[in-house]
């Protein structure tokens, strides 16, 4: 029974999947640009929208690295950068 949890648990995990949904999340910036704003102002006060448009383009950047085998590990160290640079800037942000 674990092994069979822990495999779907992995299916669901993958970094080919979850780079699949970055790089759709990083798509939205553009065919959206209005729904990324609010939270985008958490930690780019300034300059919002050209932020809103470079946040998606590194999302999508990162999300195909992600997908692809010979740059996955490349994708997933970019996630967690990304992911720390953005934290950095909203604790920035809010002073």
């Amino acid at each position: 029974m674990w092994a069979a949890w822990q495999g779907m648990r992995m299916a669901l995990l993958s970094a080919r999947k979850v780079g699949f949904l970055l790089t759709a999340l990083g798509a939205a910036h553009f065919a959206t640009p209005e729904a990324f704003e609010e939270v985008t102002r958490t930690a780019f006060p300034e300059n919002t929208k050209e932020w809103v448009v470079r946040n998606g383009a590194a999302e999508a950047a990162i999300g195909v690295a992600m997908m692809l085998k010979p740059t996955r590990k490349l994708g997933l160290a970019g996630l967690l950068g990304y992911t720390g640079w953005l934290g950095y800037n909203a604790v920035k942000a809010q002073g």
